[in-house]
């Protein structure tokens, strides 16, 4: 067994697209060696700014060899059948054999053929990978054809320690061509066992002979190839430079893993800012730091606030210690933080109220009006909702937080970092006053974006965020833009699992369907129903059930139903349960046969007269006293007692089945039993739809 090493060194290679990019290395590799029958034991990716890696271990040295047998025609069919079998199955007819089955003799060809070298197997696989890998966004070099996402500058193709041979010509690999018998001006790069270090401090070219070599030699030459490498290496650095100065690093993960694509060897340093700028809320210092120069800030652990230093990361040890990277990224973000601080102060001199007239101006969607129509909706929403289901939620400043909840998209700050809509509303809110609650409806009104983003827990907050996730719900299921397969450009189910949350976190007892038009509600409790299964996997509710009880329909109070799944779940987990699920099962395989053979119900109430066992007497008499308790129970909510009323049929049940026969001789008393299994299938089908449950 060997092992295959795969660089391919480009120009800069954006961070965005090295995650990907390794991801589809691994796959389009991997789907040619399964297709030409290469087993492995593993393959691993790695990527830096100007390198795609890619390393697969437990290969053999060549295919397994192949032996064949090719069914053909009848030896008595026509001379022309038998020359086009032949011919395609590339034997003369003495190499073929006959053989003797019911339909005749028929003719059979045994072909061997001998398994590629893998070598050859990967030489032909590497342009081929080349030439469709999907990049984004790729760019064309040279007089020939080829592409990649930047000019490529060499191919390092290394299997069992020896060069894998090929060219890289057109996009067409040549493998084992001479050299001189390639003509033409095109871009042309050959495979070798070669790669370089670090463009600055180590350029020079250098042989390896396998992973392990090529890893070490690499990093002596300031280069490391694993990103999570990295990102440990920039984390660690940045906090013994926090924890120096007695301050305390911001961690951003997605900034880090960023950074981390931006350099191959990484060197933290740090700069300041002049503390006037801190006048500035921290959200737009820390956007301005970031967006801008991708760096960190910091806080003091002390106070808590935001400290007017930063962390960037370079990729070159300077002969100055940093000093001349220091000073270009202290003047860059003074420029970026004196253009934030315009935009506060000139933001400031204009009232939220005074806003609104311009959010008319912008298009929301061409089928659902302006921003200006939207919040015009979303202010009676929120109003109905804080009056009617939030009693803690005030109503005037509900509608006023509604009001002014998109005012920021026409300030200047937000229009140069959206991503802080709604936090920078908040923020001028509560510079021209307006109460707490208004300014935090505000802030939170697009929360939760996430599974993991916290959820609004303030009445006005929850009524507001509420209102706008539901309108942007109805909005588009009306105009029927709903997700399809993958494709959800107006973040639907995000919008959905963020109701979703808001109600099940906060445990409000919404009637959904009283907020949603008629004619579209069945479609939306559907796909709300879609999201609770996916929400509620991770805190181990079974989907079944959420399907079970839903099906039962009126169910689009979410508390309320998950309440009743997990009652049905712990139901389900005992003897009694998993018995009667057992035996509702069997009652309603009976019923249906039965139904279907003689086109007939058996929904009717049994005649008692027609008892012939106790049995039968017994399970009747509890069948009733079961659905009574029930029904009580479920009207109460007491779902805990509803399944123990259920439970309560086991014994009778299991007596029914143990000591009676259904289809007897006696029509009449066949009838009335069927109508008592149907009773029984009746009972349960009112807990939960148990055709749905599975196991």
């Amino acid at each position: 067994m060997a092992d295959f090493l795969l660089e391919l060194l480009s120009e800069e290679i954006p961070a965005r697209m090295q995650a990907k990019a390794e991801s589809d290395l691994k796959r389009l590799l991997t789907a040619k060696l399964d297709e030409a029958g290469l087993g492995y034991d593993a393959a691993e990716t790695y990527s830096t700014p100007r390198r795609l890696i890619l390393h697969v271990t437990g290969l053999p040295t060549a295919q397994p060899d192949v032996k064949e047998e090719r069914r053909g025609p009848n030896i008595q069919a026509h001379d022309k059948a038998i020359e086009g079998f032949l011919k395609s199955a590339g034997v003369t007819r003495e190499q073929v054999v006959e053989r003797e089955e019911k339909k005749g003799t028929f003719l059979y060809a045994v072909i061997e053929k001998n398994g590629r070298k893998t070598a050859d197997v990967l030489a032909r696989a590497i342009p081929d990978i080349i030439s469709s890998f999907p990049w984004p966004k790729s760019m064309r070099w040279g007089d020939g054809d080829t592409r990649w996402v930047r000019p490529l500058k060499s191919i390092l193709s290394l299997f069992d320690s020896e060069c894998v041979p090929g060219w890289l010509f057109d996009v067409v690999v040549q493998p084992h061509r001479p050299k001189d018998e390639i003509t033409g001006g095109h871009e042309e790069i050959a495979f070798s066992n070669k790669t370089s270090g670090h463009p600055f401090h180590a350029p020079e070219s250098f042989a390896v002979t396998n992973f392990t070599d090529y890893k070490a030699k690499l990093e002596a030459s300031k280069v490391l190839i694993d990103p999570a490498e990295r990102r440990a290496v920039i984390l660690k650095e940045a906090q013994a430079l926090a924890l120096v100065s007695k301050l305390a690093l911001n961690e951003d993960a997605a900034l880090l893993a960023e950074v981390a694509g931006l350099v191959e060897w990484p060197v933290t340093l740090m700069g300041s800012f002049d503390p006037a700028y801190l006048a500035v809320p921290e959200e737009v210092i820390i956007a301005t730091i970031r967006k801008n120069q991708k760096c960190f800030t910091l806080r003091d652990p002390k106070t808590g606030r935001l400290a007017n230093c930063f962390i960037t990361v370079a990729n070159i040890e300077a002969e100055d210690g940093g000093k001349a990277i220091i000073a270009g990224n202290e003047k860059v973000i003074a420029a970026r933080l004196s253009d934030a601080k315009f935009f506060w102060d000139q933001d400031l001199k204009v009232k939220l109220e005074d806003r609104l007239p311009a959010l008319k101006d912008i298009v929301f969607h061409e089928k659902l009006g302006t921003v200006g129509d939207r919040v015009e909706r979303i202010e009676k929403l929120a109003a109905r909702i804080a009056e009617q289901y939030i009693p803690d939620a005030d109503v005037v400043k509900t509608s006023l937080a509604a009001k002014l909840c998109k005012a920021d998209l026409v300030s200047g700050m937000v229009g140069e970092f959206p991503e802080l809509q709604g936090l920078m509303g908040s923020y001028y809110a509560l510079e021209q006053g307006e109460n707490m609650e208004v300014a935090h409806a505000i802030r939170d009104h697009y929360a939760p974006k996430g599974p993991d983003d916290i959820c609004p827990t303030e009445p006005v907050s929850v009524a507001l965020a509420l209102a706008e996730k539901i309108d942007t719900l109805v909005g588009f299921f009306g105009i029927d833009e709903k997700p399809t397969g993958s494709k959800d450009p107006f973040a639907l189910r995000r919008a959905a699992l963020g109701v979703i949350r808001l109600i099940t976190e906060n445990g409000l007892q919404i009637p959904l369907n009283n907020l949603l038009p008629q004619d579209i509600s069945d479609d939306l409790l559907s796909f709300f129903a879609d999201r609770l299964k996916v929400q509620q996997k991770e805190k181990g509710t079974r989907h079944d059930l959420i399907d079970a009880v839903f099906s039962l329909g009126g169910e689009d109070d979410l508390v309320r139903l998950l309440a009743r799944v997990e009652a049905l779940q712990a139901f389900l987990g005992t003897d009694d349960g998993a018995n009667l699920l057992t035996a509702y099962r069997r009652a309603a395989n009976i019923v249906r046969i039965e139904e279907k053979k003689h086109g007939a119900s058996y929904d009717g109430v049994p005649d008692e007269k027609l008892f012939a066992a106790k049995e039968e007497k017994k399970l009747a008499k509890k069948l009733g006293e079961a659905r009574a308790a029930f029904d009580k129970a479920i009207a109460a909510e007491e779902f805990e007692k509803a399944m123990a009323a259920i439970a309560a049929l086991r014994g009778p049940v299991d007596a029914f089945f143990d000591n009676v026969t259904v289809n007897t001789d006696d029509e009449a008393l066949r009838q009335n039993r069927l109508k008592l299994l149907a009773q029984i299938r009746g009972s349960l089908d009112a807990v939960a739809d148990f055709s749905k449950v599975e196991g």
